[in-house]
């Protein structure tokens, strides 16, 4: 599968989701659908990070967006991070990266001189006919989430 472009349609793709459902872009037609990759769940800058979309969540539907957080953490983690930080919105599991190397967001990291591969914080903003608008890589968390509501405020309806 090719990777998404800036301006190019995005591939119709489903993942497994809280809540046992199965999360698909299709589902998310005739809205906006904003899509942030973190690293892992329960971990400070992914918490964080998810607690600035919790807090703007009811902003976003306002502006008619949805948003969805995908790692590669298994459901299980993903149901207790969810209920934990109380997220109003889904959590997918990508754990074979599928997504994720669609979106070409694995890039290797390095903790304590140990390298690795790993997810990097990007955030992916849909339109409402499913073409890739706005990409944010390497995102850092501060600030963030507010840049991200106003580019889907800059959409329109």
């Amino acid at each position: 599968m090719a990777k998404v472009a800036l301006g190019a349609q995005v591939p119709d793709f489903s993942l497994p989701g809280t809540g046992g459902e199965t999360f698909s872009v299709r589902a998310a037609a005739g809205k906006a659908l904003v899509v942030y990759f973190y690293p892992k769940d329960m971990t400070s800058g992914c918490t964080r990070e998810s607690q600035d979309f919790r807090d703007q969540y009811a902003a976003f539907l306002a502006a008619g967006a949805l948003v969805v957080g995908v790692s590669r953490d298994s459901l299980a983690s993903h149901e207790k991070f969810k209920s934990k930080e109380k997220l109003p919105f889904e959590l997918l599991s990508d754990a074979d990266e599928r997504i994720c190397k669609l979106f070409d967001v694995i890039r290797e990291k390095s903790l304590y001189g140990r390298k690795y591969l790993g997810i990097e914080r990007s955030t992916f903003l849909i339109d409402r006919r499913g073409v890739l608008r706005h990409e944010w890589r390497k995102v850092k968390v501060p600030g963030h989430v507010q840049e991200v509501l106003a580019a889907v405020r800059a959409l329109g309806r």
